[in-house]
């Protein structure tokens, strides 16, 4: 008899492996009988997680962290046994933005610190003439698209808080308010930076694999109470996702994994466009100019899957930056608690390791991250809300 499942997603090419595990018949394969439910915004995803109507969620690795420490809603522990991508995300532009990055570079326009300090530069101006901030688009207040957009702002010296607007939108809703000219930039996960070239409304900027070389982004979570009630139903979902893990990340699966994505009720956009997206080939501008990144976005390559707990503390290092939370040492210990590499490996039948890179997120400017000392690293930024 197969255990019913609901799982919440929203359409974004990082729930490829939960979707591909559900539409290849992985989870069935494991006894789970899974129905997907497509929503719109995260709040919507967290807050059905939180009070039972999921079992599980394809959700914001931040807002699995903010939902376990009580930050800007109820106090929902959530555990992480798997992440569904790293990286993922872009910044995108308008076009006249990206004409006035380039009127002020000094440098690579593919070097994030020349754009973020174009930027400033832009800023300034801007100021000086009257004219109304900057308004840039992120998808939730505990967002990795909120804290990198924040990262690369900063090291150009401007202050996300005081010099533009930051504003939160559900990822569909991005491209309409770029055309609408209701936001100059906004940072999304695929495929929404794409569309928006395609329609020759938006230019991408960077690839947030130039701001962090290995940021988590979407984990697949679920409540901690239901997952120490139902620890064989979680190793086997971590199977089903390791699985199509390792299937989407077989070149040769690419054209398929992207059809299963592009149907209406999953993601419902054109299969060629999330393709684009998995082998790390994306249009950046309408005149077909292409980019490729080995690292734009990981599934199940090179460990992504297995969550890292240093991973949970640079998250919750930008929400103590950011004046969202105060450093506090046991808040630190539940926010990497979240991140469950034990569940990971229990469910894969072999002992992981951590990263073995001194840095584990590779960030393009500042002090190399060590969980262990963040009120140092925080103290190396000079923008921020947080006070020693």
């Amino acid at each position: 008899m197969s255990t019913p499942l609901h799982i919440g997603f929203i359409p974004l090419v990082d729930a490829a492996a939960l979707i591909v595990a559900v539409d290849k018949g992985f989870t069935a394969a494991e006894g789970l009988d899974v129905t997907l439910v497509r929503e719109v915004s995260w709040s919507n995803v967290r807050d059905k997680l939180n009070i039972g109507l999921f079992d599980a969620a394809h959700l914001l690795a931040p807002v699995a962290i903010a939902s376990s420490l009580g930050l800007g809603h109820v106090k929902v522990p959530i555990v992480a046994p798997f992440n569904l991508g790293l990286n993922g995300n872009a910044i995108t532009v308008a076009p006249a933005l990206h004409a006035a990055i380039l009127a002020e570079i000094d440098g690579d326009p593919f070097d994030p610190m020349a754009t973020a300090l174009a930027l400033a530069r832009v800023v300034a101006k801007r100021r000086k003439s009257g004219a109304e901030p900057l308004t840039f688009g992120m998808t939730f207040p505990f967002s990795t698209h909120n804290y990198q957009l924040r990262f690369w702002m900063a090291a150009g010296g401007v202050d996300p808080d005081e010099d533009v607007r930051l504003v939160v939108l559900p990822p569909p809703y991005m491209v309409d308010s770029l055309r609408n000219g209701h936001v100059d930039a906004f940072c999304v996960g695929a495929p929404w930076n794409s569309i928006a070239v395609d329609f020759g409304i938006g230019r991408i900027l960077h690839f947030v694999s130039d701001i962090l070389v290995s940021a988590v982004e979407k984990v697949l979570a679920v409540r901690q109470d239901w997952s120490e009630k139902n620890p064989d139903v979680v190793a086997a979902l971590v199977r089903a996702h390791i699985r199509a893990a390792e299937f989407i990340e077989q070149p040769q699966n690419r054209a398929e994994a992207a059809r299963i994505l592009g149907q209406p009720e999953r993601i419902g956009v054109d299969p060629e466009v999330i393709q684009r997206t998995l082998d790390g080939r994306l249009k950046i501008a309408s005149d077909g100019t292409m980019r490729e990144s080995g690292r734009y976005l990981l599934v199940g390559r090179e460990g992504a899957a297995r969550p890292d707990p240093a991973q949970a503390a640079w998250l919750y290092a930008q929400m103590v930056r950011w004046g969202q939370t105060a450093l506090r040492p046991d808040a630190l210990r539940t926010a990497m608690g979240v991140f469950r590499p034990d569940l990971y490996d229990i469910a894969s039948g072999h002992q992981g390791k951590a990263s073995e890179a001194s840095d584990a997120i590779g960030a393009f400017a500042g002090p190399a991250f060590n969980p262990e000392d963040i009120a140092g690293h925080l103290a190396a930024f000079r923008i921020g809300r947080w006070k020693p």
